[in-house]
């Protein structure tokens, strides 16, 4: 039984990854550091009444060391560079969901999130967790960087295509839209339900600090002009990628490689994803069109941002590095209605 710790319990993406914990057959979570030091998860979460018998207690790399075979960091950016490094100092295994630790270039992370970081020196072992693409350096990975939502419907299905005949004089234009649970749990009146109701409105257009975590993930070989947004609905990712093509070529032979990847589903030509298809589980659906008129190609990708966005792709990855069947605990078909 793997023992697991979690740094942030009662955040969004917190929640969930206890949520996925709570249901997997492999893993228990036997320790959860929080402000709220002393409460019952149960007392502080009433939806986990029953399934798991843990009391927060105050955030201690060394004591989280000896209780737990690895532990997850689920705290808002620039947060957890610190808490990371006493993890690591510590020996205890460590999969951080924030965005600390993706960005090899600290001078990106400079300009983008506003601080200095203050672990540059773990940068070199930070493995991206992204599954389907560094599956091998995961399995022996000792720190995690667990991908942003956004750059996971975005990265998916564009990595394929690095090398084919695309138009890279032009930005590849992402426009995203996200359920509110993206945003995090802290109040902001731009989220309150007056404001959100019925709206949908764009944000952070040409600052996002998910921006270069894309760029960097797809090899710097695409100039990505990303514009997300936010929806009046709970949780899910839609992207809609526009690609200017030089000439037509075989899609379906370059999304070959995930036929085997049991949580990336390839529509197909005419097949556009839905969020509904997604919500709550841990895949990525995406499909295309091609606009013979522009010589757009037009990619659609839907996920779940709290899982296959966040906490699922982080059990992903948590089943890797412990000799698992990766899809233990993740078997979970979307929710709808």
């Amino acid at each position: 039984m793997i023992r697991v710790g979690l740094v942030g319990a009662i955040g969004y993406g917190g929640r969930e990854l206890m949520r996925l914990v709570s249901m997997h057959p492999d893993a228990k979570l036997t320790a959860a550091a929080e402000l709220e030091a002393g409460k019952r998860i149960d007392e502080l979460l009433p939806a986990f009444g029953k399934l798991l018998d843990v009391v927060c207690e105050p955030f201690d790399a060394n004591a989280l060391a000896k209780k737990c075979d690895v532990v997850f960091i689920a705290v808002p950016g620039a947060k957890s560079m610190d808490l990371g490094a006493a993890l690591r100092k510590a020996g205890v295994r460590t999969l951080d969901m924030g965005p600390d630790f993706r960005l090899k270039d600290t001078a990106e992370f400079l300009e983008y999130y506003k601080t200095e970081h203050t672990a540059p020196q773990l940068l070199p072992e930070a493995v991206y967790g992204l599954a389907p693409w560094y599956r091998d350096q995961i399995r022996n990975a000792h720190l995690i960087a667990v991908p942003g939502c956004y750059p996971i419907s975005v990265i998916t299905p564009l990595r394929p295509l690095i090398g084919s005949p695309i138009d890279t004089s032009v930005p590849i234009v992402v426009d995203s839209i996200s359920g509110m649970s993206g945003a995090g749990r802290a109040l902001f009146e731009a989220f309150h339900f007056p404001e959100m109701n019925e709206n949908v409105k764009a944000y952070k257009l040409a600052v996002h600090q998910h921006t270069p975590e894309i760029e960097q993930e797809l090899q710097r070989a695409f100039l990505v002009q990303f514009t997300p947004h936010v929806g009046p609905y709970n949780r899910g990712i839609l992207s809609t990628i526009t690609v200017r093509l030089k000439k037509e070529f075989d899609l379906a032979a370059a999304y070959k490689r995930y036929e085997n990847e049991p949580f990336i589903r390839v529509l197909g030509p005419g097949k556009l994803a839905e969020v509904r298809w997604v919500r709550g589980s841990n895949f990525c659906d995406f499909g295309w069109v091609i606009d013979k008129r522009t010589g757009n190609l037009i990619i659609v990708s839907a996920i779940d941002n709290l899982c296959g966005g966040t906490a699922g792709m982080a059990i992903q990855c948590m089943n890797i590095m412990f000799g698992l069947d990766e899809t233990t605990g993740l078997r979970l078909a979307g929710m709808m209605p």
